[in-house]
């Protein structure tokens, strides 16, 4: 449980909707703070640390896809793009540039909420024990279960929020196959085709990460006809 109030950034070149989105969501207590376009969210960015970012993809100069691509090389901040409801491609290219979720416009707001909080329960709560770590061997990466942190010798391999989710469920079935069915349910978010997509794109990403040959994967495989299998050494 996290004792403070969760500080949220709105990207979206819409005024009216990043007031109405910002009083929404402080109604139901967030802190907000709101960037009119990509390259006000990057000063922001520069000065402030958030618990997560709504973006929207259709903004002029800078797009949402674009902007998540470059932040995912410096913050693991979670992001949840917002999405007109016929731009498929926007949504796959947005979870494949990192983004942790996205949501289809028009969208009722408590849908938006529940899927902020879904989302800020999948992060990993910081560590207040110097507890013995037990760690799954993947190659020359180490994983930490009890932090939940990744490392290849002595740098720390940043993950996102859903790849840090991903890792602690397969984490505590090491050699057991996951459906995709179940990855979602445990992921907490609804049933259907396009989230086990969404998941799929989520395993490609976090095999780049761990893989030394992602396209013949070694340590996250997919067993067929079952879904995917987490092999440690």
């Amino acid at each position: 449980m996290r004792d403070v109030q969760a500080h949220l950034l709105i990207v979206d070149d819409d005024e009216r909707i990043r007031e109405l989105l910002k009083k929404f969501l402080m109604r139901n207590g967030f802190l907000v703070t709101a960037a009119r376009d990509a390259a006000h969210a990057r000063r922001v960015l520069a000065g402030l640390d958030f618990d997560l970012i709504v973006m929207d993809v259709m903004m002029p100069g800078e797009d949402g896809v674009s902007l998540t691509r470059s932040l995912r090389e410096t913050h693991d901040t979670p992001i949840l793009l917002l999405t007109a409801r016929g731009e498929t491609e926007h949504r796959i290219a947005g979870l494949e540039a990192g983004a942790d979720d996205y949501l289809a416009k028009p969208f009722e707001p408590k849908e938006l909420l529940l899927r902020i909080n879904a989302i800020l329960r999948r992060m990993p709560e910081p560590s207040v024990q110097a507890a013995a770590p037990k760690f799954l061997q993947l190659g020359p990466i180490r994983y930490d279960i009890e932090r939940g942190e990744m490392w290849r010798g002595a740098d720390l391999i940043r993950l996102t929020a859903t790849e840090a989710q991903l890792m602690r469920i397969f984490a505590a079935v090491p050699g057991e196959a996951l459906s995709r069915t179940r990855l979602v349910e445990d992921l907490g978010r609804d049933r259907g085709q396009a989230q086990e997509r969404a998941v799929d794109v989520q395993i490609t990403r976090l095999r780049r990460k761990i893989e030394d040959n992602p396209k013949q994967p070694r340590y996250l495989q997919t067993v067929r006809g079952a879904g995917y299998m987490l092999a440690p050494d």
